[in-house]
């Protein structure tokens, strides 16, 4: 039984599974994420923000900005610095997670189709379906933390009263929210936004595709293998580009996401939030909070790059493992020693 389970494709993908990538995304989007909040937070209030007022519309009250700045003194005045920071608890938990497994599904696929050999290059359409399938995968199992973290984000400082009366609900942290998101909605809740986010995994894809294609067409410049290791400022350079160039094409379906997510307002499916965007923002309101984003997204992936790299290619867990996988050794040693002392006496006692 253990053959035929530790054979064919199964064998082979478990074979190629590096836990470094996925501890080195986690790293990298905790960090980045801490860091980058109160910008996400402003980006989200942005992008829900419909700023208009027409018969038949039901629009919730919320805080009005006249632009970046104000919106940050704004929230700065009403809640202090903690309310830069409302919302975070599932942020960190979600790009944490979303960057670690996108980088383990990834890199595993990738290694997968390369059959172990790193030097191979895949070309653009390999990595594009390699980063499209780690996307899906990231996003089943991180939406409903993504869901949380908008609903907290646009938790918005008014009266109790006020704000039941708008969401039906009070949010009092990460796991109160996923309890009455899913005892309220349902499944279905803690996964709105799921279709949006399909089609936003052509950002992912269109990103890491950009990426690897840079740096191998860079490599290949300077007559070097593709898995050559380049400075930092070399993969920031890189990382920031693909960001970029990913993020100007795919924003709107971001905006059309955090409208589904939004706990303030009711549409009746995609259709009509695209809709309604259009008829009443025209194409202006797809690219809602798109300056605050592009100020939020480069320096993000910077710090998250460059801590993936780092912690991969100076093989940092591999010391920490090894280091650990050491004193098991040792004490196994030992016990084994103390198991042999113990039992020497027994042996010349039976003889």
């Amino acid at each position: 039984m253990d053959k035929k389970f530790g054979s064919g494709p199964f064998r082979e993908i478990l074979r190629h599974i590096s836990y470094e990538h996925l501890a080195a995304g986690v790293s990298g989007g905790v960090v980045s994420t801490l860091i980058l909040h109160p910008l996400d937070l402003v980006k989200i209030r942005f992008q829900v923000n419909e700023g208009i007022s027409v018969a038949g519309v039901s629009t919730p009250k919320r805080p009005v900005y006249r632009g970046i700045g104000h919106a940050f003194r704004s929230i700065y005045r009403s809640n202090g610095f903690t309310g830069l920071y409302q919302g975070v608890t599932p942020n960190v938990w979600g790009a944490g997670l979303s960057w670690g497994f996108y980088f383990f599904f990834y890199n595993t696929i990738k290694v997968y189709m390369q059959g172990g050999d790193s030097k191979t290059e895949l070309g653009p359409l390999k990595h594009m379906l390699a980063a499209s399938e780690a996307g899906l995968l990231t996003l089943i199992l991180t939406n409903p933390i993504w869901v949380v973290k908008t609903r907290l984000c646009l938790q918005y400082d008014l009266p109790p009263s006020k704000t039941a009366s708008q969401s039906g609900t009070r949010y009092n942290g990460m796991v109160d929210a996923l309890i009455k998101v899913y005892r309220n909605e349902g499944l279905r809740g803690l996964y709105k936004g799921f279709i949006p986010g399909v089609f936003g995994i052509s950002h992912g894809a269109l990103q890491f595709m950009a990426y690897e294609e840079l740096k191998n067409l860079y490599n290949n410049h300077y007559q070097r293998p593709i898995d050559y290791r380049l400075s930092s400022l070399e993969y920031l350079t890189f990382a920031a580009l693909s960001k970029l160039f990913a993020a100007s094409i795919t924003y709107p379906y971001q905006v059309v996401r955090s409208r589904q997510q939004d706990q303030h307002r009711t549409y009746n499916g995609l259709k009509d939030i695209i809709a309604q965007i259009y008829r009443f923002e025209g194409m202006r309101g797809f690219y809602k909070g798109s300056i605050v984003y592009f100020g939020h997204v480069t320096p993000n992936i910077c710090i998250v790059f460059l801590m993936y790299e780092y912690i991969v290619n100076h093989k940092v867990l591999n010391g920490l493992f090894g280091r650990i996988e050491q004193k098991l050794v040792d004490q196994e040693k030992r016990s084994r020693k103390t198991s042999d002392l113990i039992e020497e006496p027994n042996v010349i006692w039976d003889s």
